[in-house]
């Protein structure tokens, strides 16, 4: 018994000695694996604890080891399907050391089997096959029949117009996008060493793009990237040497346009302590390392606000200079030059929000699952305030007003991306393969280049066609996958400005990649 106490804990061995053993294991308490019960059963097979001599793999099977099955965790019963092993309730059979392991509930053991662990083992092994099929194969097929040769062929034929030919000649494209790691300048390289990225916003022209990064001391450091040295094959960009830190959670970003396109960001930061959440405006050239020192432009303004959630600034020519925060049961539009307030009572947080161009409307996604819109001319709030009302199954995340403002996408935390009809307030298409379960993530349209993009809870990347629907690519992180550590991506067909060539920005933990073609 003495060799008996000093096997390792939680290693389970001798299920296949005989039917009586597995009947012995499936009736008792696994989490009772040094009791007297099991400690009898070896006493009857002495030679159970010689690993060569009983345990010999998954040709033998138990007879009883149905019981229980719905206590079994997936990844375990996935492997004894494939295999053939047995399935026994609180054990994982490990098919590379061929042998059965306890399945421990608690923390406090050292390297635990649990359902959590198995799961992102899993996990890991996909996504690094995943990147050896990526490396393996250069050239990918976006669907079935889409290859340049067939492409030239229907077009000559007649079989495709103008529009269908470039936008699956475009899709061809996007699926043969490759990775390439961007080399970020610095005229101090440390300060960028140790700093994960939190979040990236590309301008409108995809020649800067406002970085966001969670500080290992606590809160956020942000500045601004320029994108305009960003070619092949170097990928090369510059960090300007202004940045900015806060001690508090910058919960909500939004390139504004004050005095020209683009001309200032709008963060919205969560209050600490006996500080306040504040809305703040600051000038991009504030973060630009060309100004003198004396001669830099200050904080434009900084509106006092609870906690936001989501912020959008207004293109709309009647509702000229104005942004909305998105708050706890309420939407707040706030003028920046007069300072004037309108206040929007709603029975749901707001997490989502962007302004119409040419209707005067602000579209507000809440963690009810509703998707409505605030008619900005109404000064009261009465019966027609909510211009447009729609409805998900769970926490709006993000919403994308189509140009020509007739149809609206909305993704949820159940993973559900929806195509609506603001005419008809029904849904047109959707869009499957998204995964979220809980976290506050975005979605990117870009309806020139025909296509949706989003980045899943489990670190994928998925490209899906915004005019079918159809998945045309799923992207791994070049990162070992955890929640902490989800991409945030920025794609434009002109990277860099007007002269720049399409393709993806990923940034993921400290690095930054860029997937071109």
């Amino acid at each position: 018994m003495d060799r008996i106490r000093g096997r390792p804990h939680g290693q389970v061995v001798g299920f296949a000695c005989s039917a009586s053993v597995a009947q012995g294991f499936t009736g008792s308490d696994p989490g009772r694996g040094h009791g007297a019960t099991r400690q009898a059963m070896l006493r009857r097979h002495p030679t159970c604890h010689n690993q060569s001599r009983c345990n010999t793999g998954p040709q033998q099977r138990l007879q009883d080891s149905g019981h229980g099955d719905d206590e079994a965790p997936s990844t375990s019963s996935s492997t004894a399907g494939s295999s053939s092993v047995p399935d026994l309730p609180g054990y994982y059979f490990d098919p590379e050391k061929n042998r059965y392991f306890r399945l421990l509930p608690g923390h406090n053991n050292c390297n635990p089997l649990t359902k959590e662990g198995l799961r992102h083992k899993e996990m890991e092994s996909k996504r690094l096959q995943l990147l050896e099929e990526e490396d393996k194969q250069r050239k990918k097929i976006a669907r079935m029949g889409c290859n340049a040769s067939s492409l030239l062929q229907k077009n000559k034929l007649g079989f495709l117009n103008v529009t269908s030919y470039c936008r699956l000649a475009h899709e061809l494209r996007l699926s043969c996008m490759q990775r390439q790691k961007v080399q970020i300048q610095s005229s101090d390289p440390s300060a960028l060493a140790s700093d994960r990225f939190n979040l990236i916003l590309a301008d409108t022209n995809s020649d800067r793009l406002f970085t966001v990064n969670d500080v290992k001391v606590g809160g956020s450091k942000y500045g601004i990237i320029s994108l305009r040295g960003l070619r092949p094959p170097t990928f090369r960009v510059h960090m300007h040497e202004n940045l900015y830190f806060t001690n508090r959670k910058v919960n909500s970003v939004c390139w504004a346009s004050l005095n020209h396109l683009d001309s200032h960001v709008l963060l919205c930061l969560m209050g600490i302590a006996e500080t306040p959440g504040c809305a703040t405006l600051l000038p991009a050239s504030l973060f630009v390392s060309s100004h003198p020192a004396g001669d830099r432009p200050g904080m434009l303004c900084s509106f006092r606000i609870p906690g936001a959630w989501s912020c959008a600034w207004s293109l709309n020519i009647q509702a000229n200079n104005c942004f909305s925060t998105g708050l706890s049961r309420r939407v707040l539009v706030t003028n920046v030059v007069t300072g004037h307030r309108q206040s929007f009572g709603t029975s749901s947080d707001v997490l989502a929000q962007q302004f119409a161009v040419l209707a005067p409307l602000l579209f507000n996604g809440c963690r009810s699952g509703e998707v409505f819109a605030i008619d900005l001319r109404c000064r009261n709030q009465g019966k027609d305030w909510k211009a447009t009302r729609l409805f998900h199954d769970s926490a709006v995340t993000s919403v994308q007003i189509l140009q020509e403002e007739q149809s609206l996408m909305a993704s949820d935390m159940a993973g559900t991306i929806k195509l609506w009809d603001l005419r008809t307030t029904k849904c047109l298409r959707q869009y499957e393969g998204h995964v979220n379960e809980y976290a506050h993530l975005p979605l990117h349209v870009h309806e020139e280049e025909g296509i949706v993009v989003a980045v899943g809870q489990d670190c994928y990347t998925r490209i899906w066609s915004l005019h079918d629907g159809h998945l045309l690519r799923t992207i791994p992180s070049p990162h070992p996958t955890s929640k902490a550590d989800i991409p945030s991506v920025a794609f434009s067909a002109r990277l860099g400005g007007f002269r720049g060539a399409p393709g993806l920005l990923m940034a993921v933990q400290q690095d930054l990649y860029c997937f071109s073609y």
